[in-house]
């Protein structure tokens, strides 16, 4: 499975209704809800809100809505194009401001999938891989060693605070954690110890 790396839109007009898929970033059912009525409440003047999710470290968690459009036409095919594309963690909401032309129940299944598709195709993501935030400091002498090394490494959302000392966190790969911890309390001759949160 893989999750966004950072929440993208795209907008579409098909026979003078106005299409916005948005692809946003979700860990649970609960806070697919959420976005979901935040995304209702700022979208007040849609016709239609469509949206489907999928969460999960395999994507067994996931949930859809047509919003008031004909049952079928709009929540399962942005399902089938959520599930499809191997992303988790994720809610797509497909928001329509009806142009004045009804599309009938085949023209809204292709509308809904292509603007699903259309914003998936712009998303970046990741592989999904179990993190761990780490935190340790290092002299001045040591920064540019440990920075290569750092680099050799899965590390993301790096920070570096400049003191006596700096102090170095970020999130790592798991199976990456113990590497890190040796590495550190080899070069500091043991005293250096990394500390992680979950």
């Amino acid at each position: 499975m893989r999750i966004l790396l950072a929440e993208c839109s795209a907008e579409t007009v098909v026979k003078g209704s106005r299409f916005l898929a948005e692809a946003l970033v979700v860990s649970s059912q609960a806070q697919a809800r959420e976005r979901l009525a935040e995304q209702k409440r700022k979208y007040a003047d849609a016709t239609h809100v469509v949206h489907a999710f999928v969460t999960g470290s395999a994507g067994e968690v996931n949930g859809m809505s047509d919003d008031g459009e004909p049952s079928g036409t709009a929540g399962r095919p942005v399902l089938d194009v959520l599930k499809g594309s191997g992303i988790t963690n994720i809610l797509l909401t497909v928001t329509r401001w009806f142009g004045g032309t009804l599309l009938g129940t085949g023209g809204l299944v292709h509308a809904y999938s292509d603007a699903a598709k259309q914003v998936l195709s712009l998303c970046k993501t990741e592989e999904l891989v179990a993190k761990t935030h780490f935190s340790f400091s290092t002299d001045y002498a040591q920064y540019e060693t440990v920075k290569r090394y750092l680099d050799s490494l899965h590390v993301s959302n790096s920070t570096e605070a400049f003191d006596a000392q700096i102090v170095i966190s970020g999130d790592i790969w798991l199976s990456e954690a113990d590497a890190l911890s040796v590495y550190i309390q080899n070069l500091s001759r043991g005293k250096t110890l990394v500390t992680y949160l979950a």
